[in-house]
């Protein structure tokens, strides 16, 4: 049954890149759903989101990604904290460098922008309301299907970053908040 389904799958991949259109310029819109785990996160959670971009004839393009994560730090280990409501927001813009493959192009992508985290409890004893400069890197890839639409997903790393002396000079460091993000989305090329 595996045999036969990997068998399925590269016999599909096969089918696109053969059949594929030539590479070429465009925008690119993808909402996406995924779930956000792993780091300073409490088990795995929904997160849903967009990114508008660019992607070149050749392998550069860019693209501005936004995303919300509602109830990343809720408990999901036991633990009794007592949190009312958290969610963890991103905007990010990123270089995207992907091979065009006819109609697959795996990418790798990485960025800075905003992470904002936000924890409240149900005494609002314990609020944290905090907006951090932050990076971000990952890979994914993108198969179009039709000419204009396609689907996408990938896999990206989140690290907020900190002035480290506190000073006058910024020194940025990396913070202690980070997180991955796995998503799939359609994309809509035009």
């Amino acid at each position: 049954m595996l045999k036969r389904t990997a068998l399925t799958a590269a016999a599909a991949l096969i089918c696109l890149v053969v059949t594929a259109t030539p590479a070429r310029a465009d925008w690119l819109l993808t909402p996406y759903l995924g779930v956000s785990f792993g780091g300073d996160t409490s088990g795995q959670h929904m997160t849903y989101g967009a990114s508008v971009g660019w992607m070149g004839a050749g392998v550069i393009g860019f693209e501005v990604d936004a995303a919300f994560a509602p109830d990343l730090f809720d408990e999901d280990d036991g633990l009794d904290l007592a949190i009312q409501d958290s969610n963890a927001t991103t905007l990010m813009g990123n270089l995207i460098v992907g091979a065009p493959l006819g109609a697959v192009r795996p990418y790798v992508s990485g960025g800075a922008g905003l992470i904002r985290a936000s924890v409240s409890d149900v005494d609002e004893f314990f609020d944290i309301d905090d907006n951090s400069f932050g990076v971000n890197i990952g890979a994914g890839v993108m198969g179009f299907v039709r000419d204009n639409f396609g689907l996408r997903g990938d896999v990206r790393y989140f690290r907020s970053l900190q002035d480290d002396n506190g000073g006058d000079d910024i020194d940025l460091g990396f913070g202690s908040f980070d997180f991955w993000r796995a998503t799939v989305g359609a994309t809509f090329r035009f």
